[in-house]
C-alpha cells in the first residue's frame, strides 16, 4: 500500500481528486464578499471598470495594499465580475499551490512519499479548502509565496537557482509584496538558508546577497509603477499602502488585548477626526501606536504571548465569510459549526506534528552526523514569518493561513518516517519468523 501510494500514477491523480473537487464543490455556496472581501472585490470591479483604485468616498486611495484587486480586476476584465469568477481564479491558484506542495515537498525533504503524504494532509483540511469561495488574499498570496520559494530554491539537484529564475522570482515578490506589502523580507530568509548549507558559509555570502540583490530589484520594479501612481495621486512617496500606522496602533493601545481591538478610544478618537487626510491618517496612527509603546514598554511585551497565541491557537475563520454572506448556512448551522470543531482538531494536529518533526529531524541529523541546516528548515522560516510581524503589531488567525501548507510539508515528512520505520519493522519481524 505504502509503496502503491509513493510511486504509482493512479495514487497520485486521486490524490488530486481528494485535493480538488471539495474546493471545486464549494464555489457553489457562492459567499457575498463582505467586510475586507467585499472592499477587495469593490476595488476590483472598479479597476475591472476603468474607474481606478477609489476610496469608498469615490478619491484615490492606497490605504489597503492593491496586488490582490488589480489581480481580481484581470480576471473581471476577462470573465465578468462576479463571485463565481471569483471562486474559479481562487481555484486554479488552488491547483497550483497544490502541485508547489507536492514538489517542494520533494525538494525540502528528499522523499516523493513525503511530498505526497503532505499534499494529502493539506487536501483534508478543511480550512484551507474553505477560502476558495471568498474574496479574501489568502490563496492568491499563498500561491505567490509557494511560488517565490520553489524560484528561489532552484532545481532538484542544482547548486542553486539561476539568474532567471531568480528574475521570476523577483516578479512573484514584487507582486506579492503588493498583496501584503512585508513580504519582501522572505527574499533574505530563504537565500540565507541556502548559504548555512553551504561548505565555506563566509565564502557563499557574498553571491548570495547578490542574488538578494537581484531578486529585490526586480520586484522593486514591479512595484514601481503603484509607487509612482501614489505619488501621483496622494502626493507622497508610498510604496504600496497607507495602513500601517493604523494596524500598528489597534494592536497597540489601553484596550488590546493581542488581537485586531479598533475601539478603543484612542482610535475612535482618531477616526472622529475627518480633517485628516489619508497620508496625515496614517502619520498620526503611527505617532499614537510608537507613543505607547514608549510608554507602556511592559505592557507592549507582557502582549507578545496573547498576539502569539491570538496568530497560531484558533483557526477555522473561514466560516465568518460563510456566516455573514453564505445563503445556505443558516439552514446548516450546525453541520458548519461541526466542520469547524473538527477542522480546529486537524489543525492542532498539525501543530503538534510540525513540533515533532523539528525535533525529530534534529536527532536524526545528530545521530548521523550531519549539519542542522537544510532545507527542512524552511517551514519554520517561513512559520517565523507571521510570527514576527504579529507580536508586534497584532495576532489574528487568518494570517497564519500562507504558513500551514509549509507546515503539511513537514507533517508530510514526520508521517512518511514513520510508515517506512514501520514498515522495516514489520518486515524484519517477517524475516526472523
Amino acid at each position: 500500500m505504502i509503496r502503491w501510494f509513493e510511486r504509482s500514477r493512479g495514487a497520485l491523480l486521486l490524490l488530486g481528486v481528494i485535493y480538488l473537487v471539495p474546493r471545486a464543490l464549494l464555489i457553489l455556496f457562492n459567499v457575498t464578499p463582505t467586510s475586507d472581501a467585499d472592499f477587495y472585490y469593490t476595488r476590483a470591479v472598479s479597476l475591472a471598470d476603468g474607474l481606478g483604485y477609489l476610496s469608498n468616498t469615490g478619491q484615490p486611495t492606497a490605504f489597503w495594499p492593491p496586488g490582490w484587486s488589480i489581480a481580481l480586476s484581470v480576471a473581471f476584465r476577462a470573465f465578468g465580475s462576479s463571485v463565481a469568477v471569483v471562486g474559479l481564479f481562487n481555484l486554479a491558484c488552488a491547483a497550483l499551490s497544490g502541485w508547489l506542495v507536492l514538489d517542494l515537498g520533494r525538494r525540502l525533504f528528499g522523499s516523493e512519499l513525503a511530498a505526497r503524504a503532505g499534499l494529502l494532509l493539506l487536501a483534508l483540511y478543511p480550512n484551507n479548502a474553505a477560502y476558495v469561495p471568498l474574496a479574501l488574499t489568502e490563496v492568491f498570496y499563498t500561491t505567490l509565496l509557494l511560488g517565490a520559494c520553489w524560484l528561489l530554491i532552484g532545481r532538484a539537484g542544482s547548486s542553486g537557482p539561476g539568474w532567471l529564475r531568480l528574475a521570476a522570482a523577483g516578479v512573484v515578490m514584487g507582486i506579492a509584496t503588493l498583496v501584503k506589502a512585508q513580504t519582501l523580507v522572505v527574499v533574505p530568509l530563504v537565500l540565507g538558508i541556502g548559504v548555512l548549507q553551504a561548505p565555506r558559509l563566509w565564502q557563499a555570502i557574498p553571491g548570495a546577497a547578490l542574488r538578494a540583490t537581484l531578486v529585490i530589484a526586480v520586484a522593486a520594479l514591479v512595484i514601481a509603477p503603484w509607487t509612482l501612481r501614489n505619488h501621483r495621486e496622494l502626493g507622497a512617496w508610498v510604496a504600496v499602502s497607507t495602513n500601517g500606522g493604523i494596524t500598528l496602533l489597534t494592536g497597540n493601545n489601553d484596550s488590546a488585548k493581542g488581537s485586531f481591538t479598533p475601539d478603543d478610544s484612542a482610535i475612535l478618537a482618531l477616526n472622529a477626526r475627518i480633517e485628516l487626510s489619508e497620508l496625515e491618517y496614517d502619520a498620526e496612527a503611527k505617532r499614537l501606536g510608537f507613543e505607547w509603546i514608549k510608554a507602556n514598554p511592559g505592557r507592549f511585551a507582557a502582549l507578545m504571548p496573547l498576539k502569539f497565541l491570538r496568530l497560531w491557537a484558533p483557526d477555522g475563520e473561514a466560516i465568518w465569510s460563510y456566516e455573514r454572506g453564505a445563503a445556505a448556512y443558516p439552514a446548516n448551522a450546525g453541520l458548519f459549526v461541526a466542520v469547524r470543531l473538527a477542522n480546529q482538531a486537524w489543525y492542532f494536529m498539525l501543530l503538534l506534528g510540525f513540533a515533532i518533526a523539528a525535533v525529530v529531524m534534529v536527532r536524526q541529523r545528530l545521530r548521523l552526523r550531519q549539519k542542522l541546516s537544510g532545507w527542512w528548515l524552511l517551514p519554520y522560516g517561513i512559520a517565523a514569518y507571521p510570527t514576527a510581524i504579529a507580536i508586534v503589531f497584532s495576532g489574528q488567525s487568518r494570517f497564519h493561513f500562507p504558513a500551514t501548507p509549509f507546515i503539511a510539508m513537514t507533517c508530510g515528512w514526520l508521517v512518511a518516517e514513520w510508515l517506512v520505520r514501520r514498515s522495516a519493522r514489520v518486515e524484519a519481524s517477517a524475516t526472523v519468523d
